[in-house]
């Protein structure tokens, strides 16, 4: 049990550096945001997994059940939320990005302020 925690520890700590280089190294907002809530969540999950194996009590199962589901919950839309209001806002995206879809379909149009 103790290599499988240990194993869950590592992965899931390897999954929060990979999230935190890729705030780091993307070019825009908008990626850096996507690393950070995809490979940032899933390095969370693994890590309160290994702590509910940790100590092994069913409180402590409980609260990292509850936890786990409370970032997912939040996590999508808090960043659908962020991305939505930065676009609305005129971040721009990275100069070498092909494809706006959201400025092609018109379905998040500009604040009037950001005009």
């Amino acid at each position: 049990m103790d290599y499988l925690i240990a194993v869950l520890i590592v992965v899931g700590s390897a999954f929060a550096l990979v999230a935190a280089l890729g705030v780091l190294r993307m070019p825009d907002f908008y990626m850096r945001m996507h690393a950070a809530t995809k490979a940032g969540a899933f390095g969370a999950l693994l890590l309160l997994v290994a702590a509910a194996l940790y100590f092994g009590t069913l409180r402590a199962v409980i609260t990292s059940i509850l936890v786990i589901i409370f970032f997912y919950i939040t996590t999508p839309v808090a960043a659908q939320t962020l991305a939505e209001s930065a676009y609305r806002r005129g971040v721009k995206l990275w100069d070498r990005s092909l494809v706006d879809k959201l400025a092609e379909s018109g379905e998040i149009p500009k604040d009037k302020d950001s005009e």
